[in-house]
């Protein structure tokens, strides 16, 4: 299935309407830094504040839990096709926020790890191409992951 653009600002809306604060990431957040959208993406990847009241508020607009690996990421599937990767993460006293996985390894998101993009138009909260570059890494990467880094370097953001 696909996730549209369309899909990604209702998913923004509803959690900015509940004030969850989000940061897009993943494929649809390397396309809100270069400004356009380069692929069809399977899910938007969000890292939330709340993740908690993130679930409720998608739960409310139709989403079901499909994959909970709580409380590192919890993947979310509506009928239409969308799907939202829900990141639950907590902000440290120095301005860096914190992912734990549901086996207890951390990922930090720098204190300098979120900006702004453009998807469809539209400026959208997202992390920085420097902390795409690194969550890109420590693993086999698929070949959507490869095209993201090289979206990135043709872009001259990493």
């Amino acid at each position: 299935m696909i996730t549209s653009a369309a899909a990604v600002h209702e998913i923004l809306g509803l959690l900015a309407s509940a004030g969850v604060t989000a940061w897009v990431a993943g494929g649809w957040g390397v396309d809100a830094l270069v400004g356009r959208q380069t692929r069809d993406h399977a899910d938007l990847d969000v890292a939330v504040v709340d993740g908690r009241k993130a679930l409720a508020v998608l739960g409310e607009a139709g989403f079901e839990v499909a994959t909970d690996w709580w409380p590192g990421r919890v993947a979310l599937r509506r009928l239409d096709g969308s799907e939202v990767d829900v990141h639950p993460i907590v902000f440290q006293a120095d301005g860096s926020a914190v992912q734990t996985t549901h086996d207890g390894v951390e990922f930090v998101y720098p204190a300098n790890g979120f900006t702004t993009g453009l998807i469809a138009g539209r400026e959208v909260p997202c992390i920085t191409a420097a902390l795409q570059e690194t969550f890109h890494s420590g693993y086999t990467p698929q070949q959507k992951d490869l095209d993201d880094l090289a979206t990135l370097r043709d872009a001259g953001l990493i």
